[in-house]
């Protein structure tokens, strides 16, 4: 019972240092592209997080998902 605790622990632990991490390049990709592309409007800095919220979500649910 102990084992399976510590897994599923560290199964949580390491969804959200991907969503930290992806979240985090996203924007900063997002960020540099808007300087490259010399934009008005800083849209690859909202588009990209917002994709990779989308997909994480999707993975998140089948992930969790109890069969």
């Amino acid at each position: 019972m102990q084992e399976n605790k510590r897994n599923v622990l560290i199964k949580y632990a390491s969804m959200a240092t991907q969503l930290l991490v992806g979240l985090g390049l996203t924007t900063w990709l997002g960020t540099w592209l808007d300087k490259k592309m010399t934009t008005k409007k800083p849209m690859a800095t909202w588009i990209l997080p917002m994709t990779f919220l989308i997909g994480f979500l999707v993975k998140l649910i089948k992930d969790t998902n109890k069969k």
